[in-house]
């Protein structure tokens, strides 16, 4: 019996459903589910009968972040900076995509999984929903594009407050900092985020792209310079006393 891909993918109206497929770690991103998650983008961007990405999470959470097994490193041990440079590349063409991304967002929604979600267009959560940056606790930061995605979305002061403390805000919070765009019941997520989907999808697709390009070009270099920021924090915060002390095994 073969392994269960950790990502999966429906196409259907012109929706491309792509769901995280690691229920039972609460879709923390190890290498396979990377390496999936890479190449099912890769696929859904490449074709015309996907107009607008709709991103989900199996089971109880959308995604807790990276695996705290593989912390640090990448595939084959890869070093800190190749590893960060690889998953901010990655960051990058999600960001580039032209097509309209939409996150269904519930229960866990932390680290590497927060900024996934911060990059679509779109974020609607589930009631039972927490977002946070724990990175601090091991001694770290945030390193692809969550630093400038919540200081766009939030303002500085509470990018800070998500940052420094890496204590979770629900919600109801998320929706009044502007992380997230409506909230829910957990029972309706699936179908509120797919009608939106699904109604942004008859539009045509070159407006659409014309559309995300406009708006995404106003903060566009920003992000971009706040990756290079993180990639140089990460990368030395890596080497540091308190990851050392701190990191997990």
């Amino acid at each position: 019996m073969g392994t269960a891909s950790k990502v999966t993918l429906a196409v259907a109206d012109g929706v491309a459903i792509i769901s995280l497929n690691r229920p039972d770690k609460h879709n923390a991103v190890d290498d396979e589910l990377h390496e999936e998650f890479v190449a099912t983008w890769a696929q859904v961007t490449a074709d015309p009968a996907a107009r607008v990405i709709l991103l989900r999470g199996e089971g109880r959470s959308f995604c807790s972040g990276r695996d705290t097994a593989v912390l640090g490193r990448g595939p084959s041990h890869d070093s800190a900076l190749a590893s960060i440079r690889a998953h901010q590349q990655f960051r990058q063409t999600e960001l580039d995509t032209p097509k309209p991304v939409i996150a269904a967002l519930h229960g866990h929604v932390l680290g590497g999984g927060l900024e996934i979600a911060l990059a679509a267009d779109i974020r609607i959560a589930a009631t039972d929903t927490r977002l946070a940056f724990p990175e601090i606790r091991y001694g770290l930061m945030t390193d692809t594009g969550g630093a400038p995605l919540a200081t766009m979305l939030a303002g500085p002061a509470r990018a800070k407050w998500l940052l420094m403390t890496g204590t979770p805000i629900d919600a109801n919070r998320a929706l009044a900092w502007g992380l997230v765009d409506d909230v829910v019941a957990p029972e309706e997520l699936d179908a509120v985020a797919g009608a939106l989907a699904a109604a942004i999808a008859t539009a045509p697709p070159d407006a659409l792209a014309m559309i995300k390009q406009t708006v995404d070009g106003f903060w566009h270099g920003a992000v971009q310079a706040g990756m290079r920021a993180e990639l140089l924090g990460m990368v030395a915060l890596f080497g540091g006393p308190a990851y050392q002390a701190r990191k997990p095994g």
